[in-house]
Formats: structure tokens, sequence, C-alpha cells
């Protein structure tokens, strides 16, 4: 259902029963944030799974292969790769210009502050991002006729946190500044689609991890403290419970969301059960043949750090036929394959946080 299509039908009107998108070769998907971490692993299965042309948008410039997974192919799918360095919050004109040009039927937007510590030193940057060029975008967009699908990355965090396991119509009750720009960044996109007919659909999957994975996050940081024989910061004592779910298998969900969701719903996308963040430092512990105790120390929580995040993500199983395939002890071995693959560059790189407002 385009923007057309929906102005048509009376306000309030939910949106038409899902139906599986023919994807052709003439289709243009625009992946906004494609040099982040899930937008790149998005990218690169699009040119596996689709006939279309995907164009990458993303504020920073172009990364090596060894941060992008669509750039180290040999085949001649990466022909249909376009990529643009255009930031939100600087150059709207030139990205809606690149998107009236390009028509794109399709855009999953991952562009977003998401850091959450950090937000609690400038908030005013993670609503501007997460909300406020959003709105410039979104309103922009509702005119086109181009649009058939805008699915948007949201957050389980969104929910604060969780009690038992958590649906998707659970209400909104965020503990952080993130967590509550994107509350309201999903809360604007619904009124657009009741008033407009938006064709938004929403995605909160839980903590991804992977290979090329931003260094200072706690899998490939682990990895790389325990070749440094650094001492690995445990916040809390690691006792908060974490979904982690490999990104491939996020990348999976996302399209299957893209092709077969149902216009106006929420799709959580998660593995079977939680784990506490002390555990998985454990098993890269083990793996690099390092005692725990000797390699890691307590420290104190972040701020509003929420106890768990274990969401159902049944809905998009039964309805998508989605399910996570890669085990995490896999996808634990592939990151710290990928640190000693890339060794002599990552121990180079800096491994905390930079904040670019």
């Amino acid at each position: 259902m385009n923007p057309t299509t929906a102005a048509r039908l009376p306000k309030g009107t939910d949106a038409l029963p899902a139906h599986r998108t023919i994807m052709e070769n003439r289709d243009t998907i625009v992946v906004l944030g494609a040099n982040a971490f899930s937008g790149q692993d998005f990218a690169d299965l699009l040119l596996d799974e689709t006939p279309c042309r995907v164009v990458g948008v993303s504020r920073s410039p172009q990364r090596s292969p060894m941060f992008i997974r669509a750039l180290a192919r040999t085949n001649g799918a990466l022909s249909r790769y376009a990529y643009h360095q255009l930031d939100m919050n600087r150059d709207m004109p030139r990205l809606l210009d690149l998107l009236d040009a390009e028509r794109p039927s399709y855009i999953v937007n991952f562009a977003a502050q998401s850091e959450v510590a950090p937000s609690w030193e400038h908030p005013e940057h993670w609503y501007q991002t997460n909300t406020v060029a959003l709105a410039e975008l979104v309103n922009h967009l509702r005119r086109r006729e181009y649009l058939k699908r805008y699915v948007h990355i949201s957050s389980p965090e969104v929910y604060g946190t969780c009690v038992g396991t958590v649906r998707e119509d659970a209400p909104l009750n965020p503990s952080t500044p993130y967590a509550a720009s994107k509350a309201a960044a999903d809360m604007l996109l619904e009124t657009y689609r009741r008033q407009f007919g938006f064709p938004v659909m929403w995605v909160r999957a839980t903590n991804v991890y992977g290979a090329r994975q931003q260094l200072f996050k706690i899998i490939p940081r682990s990895a790389i403290y325990l070749k440094l024989a650094k001492t690995i910061e445990l916040h809390g004592g690691g006792r908060a419970v974490k979904s982690y779910i490999h990104i491939r298998d996020v990348s999976r969900g996302e399209l299957a969301v893209l092709r077969d969701g149902r216009i106006g719903d929420v799709y959580h996308l998660s593995p079977d059960g939680g784990v506490a963040v002390r555990d998985v430092v454990s098993a890269v512990c083990e793996r690099a043949g390092r005692p725990f105790d000797e390699a890691t120390r307590v420290v104190d929580e972040r701020p509003g750090q929420d106890a768990a995040y274990v969401i159902d993500s049944a809905k998009a199983r039964n309805e998508l036929g989605w399910s996570p395939m890669v085990d995490l002890a896999d996808g634990l071995g592939e990151v710290v394959d990928w640190v000693d693959r890339h060794w002599d560059t990552i121990r180079d790189l800096p491994l905390e946080y930079e904040h670019q407002p």
C-alpha cells in the first residue's frame, strides 16, 4: 500500500492485509544508516536475496571491507550497490533530493544515535537525529507515491525493563533519553500511519552481535581486551540479562518483514531466551584460555540500565516463518576469529565510544 492508495482510506483505517511483496530488478531499496553494523549487514543480505538495486546512505565516509561486508564481495552483485555520504541532520535537502531522484520502492531506516549511557549527557543530540530529523524525512515521504514500504528499526529499550516475556503490544516505558527518543519516533510514525496511511512497519530486535561490530561493544571489546591483557569491566557485575542474537539472523528477519510484514505492525526478533552479560564474557574468556575472575572486574552499573530484555518473537516466527539459526557459541567464535584475522589493524583502533552529534 502506497500513500496514494492509503489516502483513499478513511482516517484511522487499519492497514490492508499482508501479502508477499514481489521485488523486481527495477526496484530500488534505500538503506539509511548503511555504514552502521546492522545496516551494512542488511545491505549485504539484500544483494544476495533480492534482484534490486541497493542504495546505502550514512553520515560517515564509506568504511573498509573489514567493517562493510558487501565490499568484500568478489562477485558482480556489488555493481548493484551505490553509497552516498549524507547526514540527516546537516544534509536533509540533499537526502530528500536523492530519494526523489532514486524513487525507492522500499526504505529501511537504521540511522540513529544509538548508545544509551552518553544520551544522558546530550539528550538533545539523540532527539535531533532520532526524532526531529525523522519528522522532516517522513513528512516528505508521505507525499511521495513511489514508496511502497518503509521499515523502521526501533528498539526493545522503548519498553524499559522487561518483566516476563514482552509482546509487541506492550506499553512504552523508556528508561533513558535514548530509549525515549526512539519511543517518540515510533509514536510519530504511528500518527503518520493513521493520518496518511504511511506504509510503516517496525522491527525491534534484541542485542545484536557478530563480526564487524563496533569495537566498544562488549563482545568484540572483550576479545580485544583479552589479547591486550587488559581488564574487562563488567557494569553492575554483568548481571543484566540480554538476548544476544546474531546480526545475520536479524537481517533475515528484517527482510522477511520488508517482504511479508503487515503494514502498521511491530515485529520482534529475538532468540529463545536471555543470558547474563557475565556469562557471555565468560564464554569469550574460555575461548581465549583466560580465567574469567582474573580477566574481569566489577564496576558501577550505568544510569537507567534496564535489568532485562526478553521479548517474545512468536509473531515473526508464526507469521513470517522466521527463526534464528546461528548458535551463540558459534557466533562468539566468529567474532573472536574476526578479531584475530584483522588484529594488525584492530590493535591500533580506538576502543571507546566516540560521540558525534
